[in-house]
Order: structure tokens, then C-alpha cells, then sequence
């Protein structure tokens, strides 16, 4: 067996301390984590454009806002159009039958749905962006992880090097080469990641749009 078939990263791991395991390790779960997110998001977006655009089409149709309040009463909001017509809806509602009984009912019917409608708005920009905090830590540190890797690697094959008495090239190329898997892997794993992040910034920034104009 040669040099080339012996090298490689289960060569690498088998041959590595502690740290470089806990490093390997910490890279692998970040990866599950942005990779768990990204496809939740994606099967989310896919789930909620599809509801909203059924929803919209309702609203738009419906004769009054009554039969709109009907449908969110029988169907539940399920997206963010509906969740921000109900909470319009019961507002307007709640500020006929109460009035001005406190504070946050304080002003004209008008004043209180706008108050309504914009904590609505922040609420659901704000759900939106859970999640962007991972992938944002995972896109900004896996490399370095991985750089630091290959740092404790090249740490580690050089003293292993010195302490053998030869330094001909095959004996120095093949762990430090080695060792650079591990920055490899760190890249691997932030590259999703920030892709991902800036897709789901986007459409957060898409969605706001959208409700803010149908606010």
C-alpha cells in the first residue's frame, strides 16, 4: 500500500489528538445545524408562499371583510396575511366593543388598528428571522475552526517529523498536506451556510415588502 492510498482524512483522524477530534467534531455538528435550518426554511417558504397566495386570492375575492373574518375564524390563520388580517380584524372589533378602556386602546378606532397592524408587522418579521443567528455564527467561524484544525495538525506532524530524525520531502508533504483537510472541511461547512443566509435574508426582506404594502 503507498503513501497516497494510507493518507487521507480517516488517516488523518485516526492520527490526531483530542483537540482535533473536538474540532472535527464541533465542524460536523455545525454543519448539521445550518443544513437543518436551511432545509427547514426551504420547506417553509415553500409551504407558506403556497398558503398565502391561497389566502390572498380568498381575501381579494370575498365580498366583505366579514365573510375574510369567517374564513380565519373556521380556518385558522395559517401564513403570515392571515395571521396579520386577524389580528386587524379582532382590533377593530375589540375597539367597538371596549373603547378607549385603557391606555393601549387609547385614540381613534383608526389610531388603535395602526398600532395593532405595526406590532403585528414587527412580530412577524421577527419570527421570520429565527434561525439566521446559527447560520449567520456557522458562515462567520467554521473556517477558522478548520484553519485551527490544520494549525494543531501541521503542529503536531511537524514535531512527529522532528522527533523520527528525517526530513525528506514525502515525509513532510504528506501530514502537512494532511492537515489541510481540515480547512477544507471548515470552507465545506461555512459555505452553505452563508449562502443560506443570504437567501433567507432576502426573502424575510421579500416577505416584509409584501405584507408591509398589504398592511
Amino acid at each position: 500500500m503507498n503513501t497516497e492510498q494510507t493518507l487521507g482524512i480517516a488517516h488523518f483522524l485516526n492520527q490526531t489528538d483530542a483537540v482535533g477530534l473536538v474540532l472535527f467534531g464541533i465542524l460536523i455538528m455545525m454543519s448539521l445545524a445550518s443544513w437543518y435550518l436551511i432545509i427547514l426554511r426551504l420547506v417553509a417558504h415553500w409551504r407558506q408562499r403556497r398558503l398565502s397566495d391561497d389566502f390572498l386570492g380568498q381575501f381579494w375575492r370575498a365580498s366583505s371583510l366579514d365573510e375574510v373574518h369567517a374564513h380565519l375564524h373556521s380556518q385558522g390563520a395559517q401564513e403570515p396575511f392571515g395571521e396579520l388580517s386577524l389580528h386587524a380584524l379582532q382590533a377593530q372589533a375589540h375597539h367597538a366593543r371596549l373603547g378607549q378602556g385603557c391606555l393601549e386602546q387609547a385614540g381613534s378606532a383608526q389610531d388603535y388598528l395602526t398600532r395593532t397592524i405595526k406590532k403585528s408587522l414587527d412580530e412577524l418579521v421577527s419570527r421570520q428571522e429565527n434561525g439566521l443567528t446559527v447560520l449567520a455564527t456557522v458562515g462567520a467561524t467554521a473556517p477558522f475552526v478548520g484553519l485551527f484544525g490544520t494549525v494543531w495538525g501541521v503542529y503536531h506532524a511537524l514535531v512527529a517529523i522532528g522527533a523520527s530524525g528525517s526530513g525528506s520531502l514525502d515525509k513532510v508533504a504528506g501530514p502537512v498536506g494532511e492537515a489541510l483537510i481540515m480547512t477544507g472541511i471548515g470552507l465545506a461547512v461555512a459555505i452553505p451556510a452563508v449562502m443560506g443566509y443570504n437567501w433567507v435574508t432576502r426573502s424575510n426582506r421579500v416577505l416584509a415588502s409584501r405584507l408591509d404594502a398589504f398592511a
